[in-house]
């Protein structure tokens, strides 16, 4: 283990003793309704329904360590992130400002409002947040909590693979989305430290490929514009310069596949009527993968799929459910 990976897995032992009080322990279940190989963790089980809660929490409590009296936390979101760093702040006593495209989710963006948010999304688009959120902090002097640049909340991500390192004893890959890459790099810098032979793959919707393209080219690559994905949660125009350097400068995770809309949807509504788990269309990319065959063979073990979140559209739910019945056959492990 290098210095670099060292470092960071000492920090990530040390949020997961911050945040036991917070967060949930989420379960590593068997997904042998499709394969008796597969496991599933379900972060959509977590306060608020995602895994945003880890690396909020940790950086909303390593903030109050370092300063008693903060003026109070902002946050740049299209939901997930918004809602965990709402609550961390309410639970802390802190005010805090979530800054939202206007296109959001409409059920995340009432969800920030009622854990006591204040949300600001007019004139806010995918492509201004993160300039806008900037602005807003220069102006109110309140601290960001970055949705995924941030070594707080990568260290706070990265408490999900402690938790299936012990949980799975043979664990053989790992799979999680990508958006802006904190929960890839998290669980790439605790799992690698620990069993470096543990694949770690990600997955993303072809529309918003950036961090497959800059896998591939060793270049930060970023997006023209907003991608259209129905992943709402994974929009971000590129993974963070703390994620590129986890991701592709020190290559601690090994491969990143994409996912087309289509199979995006199929993955979400075999979520719901076949493993009866309430999964959002960003958290369900992972499933998308394994489905259509595109994941790595592990050389050995099993394969974890992170369910990263919970927060779908109702509207869109009930639409997949008006499809007919299509079944779906076992996906090989290939």
């Amino acid at each position: 283990m290098d210095e670099f990976t060292a470092g960071h897995l000492e920090a990530i032992r040390k949020a997961a003793e911050r945040i036991a009080a917070r967060v949930r322990r989420t379960p590593a279940l068997p997904g042998s309704d499709l394969a008796p190989q597969l496991v599933l963790k379900p972060e959509l089980l977590q306060p608020t329904g995602s895994f945003k809660v880890r690396g909020a929490f940790n950086a909303v409590l390593s903030l109050l360590e370092h300063d008693r009296q903060p003026a109070g936390v902002i946050a740049v979101s299209s939901g997930n992130h918004g809602q965990a760093v709402a609550l961390a702040a309410r639970t802390t006593g802190l005010a805090c400002v979530v800054v939202m495209p206007a296109d959001s989710n409409p059920i995340k963006m009432a969800a920030v409002r009622a854990l006591g948010a204040e949300v600001i999304s007019e004139g806010i688009t995918g492509a201004n947040r993160e300039q806008r959120v900037l602005e807003i902090r220069a102006e109110t002097g309140l601290t960001l909590v970055h949705p995924f640049d941030s070594w707080d909340v990568i260290h706070g991500q990265g408490t999900i693979g402690l938790e299936l390192v012990d949980d799975v004893p043979d664990l053989g890959m790992l799979v999680t989305p990508v958006g802006g890459g904190g929960l890839i790099s998290g669980c790439a810098l605790a799992i690698k430290a620990l069993r470096p032979e543990v694949q770690v793959v990600g997955v993303e919707p072809e529309l918003a490929g950036d961090a497959a393209a800059s896998k591939r080219s060793g270049r930060h690559e970023s997006l023209p514009g907003a991608p259209a994905t129905i992943a709402d949660g994974l929009r971000s125009l590129s993974i963070g310069e703390r994620g590129f350097e986890v991701i592709v400068g020190r290559g601690l995770v090994d491969q990143i596949v994409t996912v087309t809309e289509a199979e995006i949807e199929a993955a979400t509504l075999t979520a719901w009527t076949r493993l009866h788990l309430a999964v959002e269309p960003s958290g369900a990319v992972p499933l998308a993968a394994f489905l259509t065959g595109r994941l790595p063979r592990p050389a050995a073990g099993r394969t974890v799929l992170v369910l990263s979140g919970g927060n779908a559209d109702p509207a869109l739910i009930a639409r997949l459910m008006a499809r007919p019945a299509v079944p779906i056959s076992d996906a090989p492990l290939t």
